[in-house]
């Protein structure tokens, strides 16, 4: 038979079958029937008949030829995205917004006042302005509709894992969403399980299902009693293997996923600016109660000529719809949806740079962290192992790369047995390129698991070990299958692992891999060059001791290896050892075989991050398992560990009393031989004041990621327990990476207050010149239209324009803010006092002196549209200015790297020419000559130049908003008395207006 007809062969018998496996797999995985299920699967025949009805070898897999049809048949494990809002039901849902419904309700009224009136042009008010309400509820459903497809996207990337699979008997590491029914999956401690199935073998395999089941004790599985493997649910222990059932949409998670609405969570900073919304809410409704009245006691008591052919009813509601419209511009819904499309737009770019966000909320927390407690490995370092040095059967080796003669080939053997069984790390082929690209290929080996263990197994399999087959090596063992080996995989809190290995006959050896000193010390005995063992004498224990302390100086990781003979006169049965069987009688009295020194250099970019992280007020502490000495090393190296910082291990931290602990934190940066639960500990105590950011990779690290106020796991190394645990996943494992996270999370704040300095100017300046021309007997400058369409500028696409701004690096010159330190910081008041100041004085001005000025009649169409055109202009040029918080005068700095501010600069511009030419009696405007577009538009300018003023005025943040480093606050200037100067300076010309205001009254009533 050619190997075309044996892969019809299978592809044939699959597509004859197919019916049958989607019906048994289906009755042996209903969810929550776990008698069912385990009565339909003896029905069936058992595991083995189950592997032979999908053509699965429980060894080999799934033959690599029949994964297409496989996919065809079954379906990939794609699964399917919860259902999302139409552009509809988000149109429609903007139409919850109390104001805007009262809004619309007047307009109705005013369109049929209007055309009971006047029939031929009374409609147009009412029209205007239910055609405004319209295009604000297009603009925000848009914005909605961006905002849910930009975080879909980034679910799909929080989905994207790879799993380990067997393929024709060889290891593959795949995508998720390319497993099929038949995959044989690869399962340890940690792991998410990617899709339902059925055991094949395993190991003192628990499972965590209550993601799923609601069950909270962790469950053991096995083939008697729970074979079965469910979606969704998380590897916590041992490990294992296991044949597919149901991917997809078929898995019992994907039944669940395809139901579920995914909620976006609020986040601290939305909740704070929600509360500083209604406040200013609150504020705007007063204006609007206070223009309502004033403009009726205008027409009641002082009844002015060009109110005499209005009735009370009519004016009544014009005042009614401009106090709707004052409500409708105060309350700030742009605060929130400025919080969200910042978040929704630094999200995507940190995407770019490697940071994966979980939890929105932990992208602005993590602007403002103070303390980040790092791993060593992989995290500072590059976590490209290889042992540089080691001393194998009593011999020493400083090199590590060719075979060393003097030891014998019996000594040899049981290093590379040790090596090979005592792992779970696998070592597959270089990555195959994909279509298009070519360059920068990665063309070494892919390490699967830890990457310790790999280095160890990368020099076995080099020339150095004769080229060993570790694979071969640990299928002999039969680990996971009925008695089988046992395997106990490396546990960070014990710093080792142990592997039981049955050998011919009844034989069992104990192999014992792990941190040197733990093992030494456990260690009587010696591997000598002849295969021998020799005792462990004091001089010897000695010259070890010192081989230790000479690798950690070098900042090499020391792993010893050692093992333990005749087990089986011990214990008769090792299926029923657990660890702690191992850890009590047989981790004594072992055979020292191999000492052995792992480089893992420092990565490229760690000094200068660490030293940026510093510079910024953010105090950077390395939690490690390494020995002391390692990680002192490289602490120092990387800047860590400076003149007067303590290091010091788990041992003695665990020791410290809460008070002693306290005193300690201030100045502890090395953390050595560390358990998850001192880092639990250490973010504990960490978190009474400080805002802390921990990074963590292991099953165990679960518990301080959750503990921490942003969570940093690593998507490389780290398990997927770890993942889900955390806030943000640090894609490429890069301390660099995250210092481009506090990058983006001052951003995100600073984007907000730009956005918040920009919105209340604008606020005050409308509100007061609203209310004040109600008062002194005018029509409202600013009509419904035009109060509607200065809303659209402040808050839609004011938020688009400085919600979007990338970030400066000088972001991290200055120390993190407090929890509670407030939003609008005093430079913004200063800044916000001057503007408004600025644009009443010029508005009042043109008020009474724009007739003179254009020839144009007192409170007439032509009049109001160059107050509006000036005004309009007034918001376009304070935008350049917003763009600084402080008192930085850049206004056009990096406008190339702000896109979508200039397209909403343009977008303003265009659109505000387009209402002033075009508008006519639907916006009540009227065409301006170009010398008045020229002094208008000029008028508005000079808010630039009133920027640069402004910032002459020193006036600095307050010191006690800060947090971080004593030495970064002592770069905080503490004058603030300058604010109150400038607000002392500033009444006499808001007396001024009120006064000219006053007079102008006067001057009405007579």
């Amino acid at each position: 038979m050619t190997r075309r007809d044996s892969i019809d062969n299978v592809d044939k018998s699959l597509e004859i079958k197919a019916e049958c496996i989607k019906n048994v797999a289906k009755q042996i995985n209903e969810a929550q029937s776990l008698p069912s299920n385990l009565q339909h699967l003896n029905e069936t025949g058992g595991l083995k008949a189950l592997l032979e009805l999908i053509a699965t070898h429980p060894d080999h897999g799934a033959a690599e030829t029949s994964i297409n049809k496989r996919r065809e048949l079954f379906g990939s494990n794609l699964l399917p995205s919860s259902p999302r809002k139409s552009f509809y039901q988000l149109f429609i849902d903007t139409f919850d917004d109390a104001t805007l419904q009262i809004l619309i309700v007047a307009a109705i009224v005013s369109l049929c006042v209007g055309m009971y009136d006047d029939p031929a042009a009374g409609y147009v008010e009412g029209m205007a302005i239910l055609s405004a309400c319209l295009i604000v509820s297009v603009v925000t459903a848009l914005n909605d509709y961006q905002k849910e497809t930009q975080f879909r996207e980034l679910s799909v990337a929080n989905d994207e894992i790879d799993v380990l699979v067997i393929r024709s008997g060889k290891f593959q590491k795949i995508p998720v969403g390319e497993l099929v029914v038949g995959d044989l999956v690869s399962l340890e401690a940690g792991d998410s399980i990617p899709c339902d199935g059925v055991l094949v073998n395993y190991d003192g395999l628990e499972v965590d299902e209550s993601a799923l089941t609601g069950e909270p004790e962790d469950i053991d599985k096995d083939f008697e009693n729970d074979p079965f493997l469910l979606s969704g649910c998380t590897a916590v222990a041992g490990s294992g293997r296991f044949v597919a059932i149901a991917v997809g949409p078929n898995s019992q998670w994907g039944v669940i996923k395809s139901h579920l609405e995914q909620e976006q969570e609020e986040t601290p900073l939305q909740e704070k600016l929600d509360i500083m919304a209604a406040n200013i809410g609150y504020v705007g409704m007063a204006a609007a109660a206070a223009t309502f009245i004033a403009m009726m006691c205008i027409k009641i008591f002082v009844d002015p000529e060009y109110l005499r052919d209005v009735s009370v009813f009519k004016h009544a509601l014009d005042a009614f719809i401009i106090g709707v419209t004052i409500v409708v511009v105060a309350v700030p819904e742009g605060l929130p949806l400025a919080v969200t499309i910042s978040l929704a737009y630094s999200t995507k770019k940190m995407l770019a740079d490697k940071n994966l966000i979980r939890h929105l909320a932990a992208c602005e927390t993590m602007g403002n962290a103070t303390n980040i407690c790092s791993d060593k490995t992989g995290t500072l370092t590059e976590n490209r192992m290889t042992v540089v040095q080691g001393v194998f059967a009593n011999s020493k080796d400083t090199e590590c790369k060719n075979p060393l003669g003097n030891i014998s080939e019996a000594a040899l053997d049981v290093i590379l047995e040790g090596i090979a069984c005592c792992s779970t790390a696998r070592v597959l082929p270089a990555a195959l390129p994909k279509d298009g690209e070519q360059e920068n290929i990665d063309t070494r080996p892919q390490l699967i698991g830890s990457k310790t263990e790999a280095a160890m197994i990368l020099l076995s399999q080099s020339e150095w070990g004769n080229n060993d087959d570790t694979d071969k090596r640990r299928e002999a063992a039969n680990f996971g299958k009925e008695s089988g080996s046992r395997l106990f995989p490396f546990s960070s809190s014990r710093k080792r692992m142990t592997v039981l290995v049955k050998k011919g006959g009844n034989d069992v050896i104990m192999y014992h891999k792990g941190a040197a000193e733990i093992i030494l010390k456990n260690c009587t005995q010696y591997l000598d060059v002849d295969g021998t063992q020799k005792p462990m004498t004091a001089e010897k224990r000695k010259y070890y001791e010192n081989i230790i302390s000479e690798f950690a100086g070098d900042a090499l990781r020391c792993i010893a290896s050692a093992h333990r003979n005749q087990i089986e006169s011990i214990t008769k049965d090792i299926s029923t050892f657990s660890i702690a069987d191992c850890e009590s009688i047989l981790e004594k009295d072992m055979c020292l075989d191999a000492l052995v020194g792992i480089a893992d250099p420092l990565r490229g970019d760690v000094i200068e991050a660490v030293a940026t992280c510093q510079r910024c007020g953010i105090f950077v502490r390395m939690v490690t398992g390494d020995n002391l000495e390692t990680a002192c090393a490289i602490a120092k190296q990387a800047g860590i560990l400076t003149e007067g910082g303590l290091a010091m291990t788990g041992d003695e931290f665990r020791k410290l009393t809460p008070a002693e602990l306290d005193d300690i934190l201030p100045t502890l940066q090395v953390l050595a031989r560390s358990s998850p639960e001192d880092k639990h500990t250490l973010v504990q105590r960490l978190n009474g004041g400080e805002v802390v950011g921990v990074t963590g990779d292991g099953t165990n690290d679960g518990p301080a990621l959750k503990a921490a106020d942003v969570g940093l796991s690593m998507g490389l190394s780290g398990t997927d327990v770890a993942k889900n645990a955390s806030d943000i996943i640090i894609m490429d494992d890069k301390f660099s990476s995250i210092v481009k996270a506090v990058l983006w999370g001052r951003s995100v704040y600073d984007n907000i207050r730009k956005f918040l300095q920009f919105q209340l100017t604008v606020n005050v300046v409308a509100l007061t010149i609203t209310f004040l021309s109600a008062l002194v007997g005018y029509d409202p400058p600013l009509n419904a239209i035009m109060m509607l369409w200065v809303n659209l500028i402040m808050d839609t696409m004011g938020a688009l324009a400085l919600g979007t701004e990338p970030p400066k690096l000088e972001l991290l010159d200055r120390p993190p803010y407090k929890r509670n330190s407030s939003l609008i910081s005093l430079p913004m008041w200063r800044n916000i006092l001057i503007q408004s100041t600025f644009q009443l004085s010029l508005l009042v001005y043109l008020l009474k002196n724009g007739p003179k000025l254009f020839n144009c009649e007192d409170g007439s169409t032509h009049h109001f549209t160059i107050l509006f055109n000036a005004f309009v202009f007034c918001q376009v040029f304070n935008e350049f200015n917003a763009r600084e918080i402080g008192d930085v005068f850049d206004p056009v700095g990096s406008l190339e790297k702000s896109p979508m501010f200039l397209v909403v600069i343009v977008f303003t511009v265009f659109s505000q020419w387009f209402i002033v030419e075009y508008g006519g009696d639907f916006t009540q405007t009227q065409p301006l000559s170009l010398d008045e577009w020229k002094i208008t538009v000029g008028y508005g300018a000079m808010s630039i130049p009133i920027g640069w003023l402004m910032r002459k005025i020193p006036v600095n943040e307050d010191p006690a908003s800060f947090a971080g480093l004593p030495a970064k606050m002592e770069t905080v200037k503490k004058d603030g008395s300058w604010l109150r100067f400038l607000i002392f300076a500033l009444a006499p010309v808001l007396v001024a207006i009120v006064y000219q205001l006053a007079w102008e009254v006067e001057e009405l009533k007579h």
